[in-house]
């Protein structure tokens, strides 16, 4: 059973993407790379923001059940295309994690570890494509 549904609707990398209910409403643009004048965002980016609010909301959600404080912590996304080889594209993703000073070195990559276990996004990706993990 959902306990929430996102709906969007896209005409494509070159045009504007809505939310149902006017939330999100964006232009989007064929970035430079792919011959595009990249003159909008792309939804690379915005896969690359999900994923990284995802991934840190989890996070701290993991943290609390292990007693740890990590609400100075932050998560950025770097999520790649690149061709499959196949004639089509695919994407890959590196998370760096910045988490406070105080945690050991074994904490850190405990929570992370368990956090990508949690993630809807990492569940999501699991197995369709490489993630790699960085504590930093």
């Amino acid at each position: 059973m959902r306990i929430y549904t996102a709906t969007a609707t896209a005409q494509g990398r070159d045009g504007r993407a809505v939310s149902s209910d006017g939330r999100l409403d964006v232009q989007l643009a064929l970035q430079k790379e792919l011959g595009g004048n990249g003159d909008g965002t792309n939804p690379e980016q915005l896969f690359a923001a999900g994923y990284a609010a995802c991934f840190a909301t989890s996070m701290k959600l993991v943290a609390g059940t292990q007693g740890l404080d990590v609400s100075d912590a932050s998560v950025t996304a770097e999520v790649g295309l690149s061709p499959n080889g196949k004639g089509g594209y695919q994407l890959d993703a590196v998370l760096r994690v910045e988490l406070p000073g105080d945690l050991t070195e074994e904490q850190a990559r405990n929570l992370v570890d368990a956090t990508h276990q949690v993630c809807p996004y990492s569940n999501a990706t699991r197995g369709n494509m490489p993630v790699e993990l960085l504590v930093e």
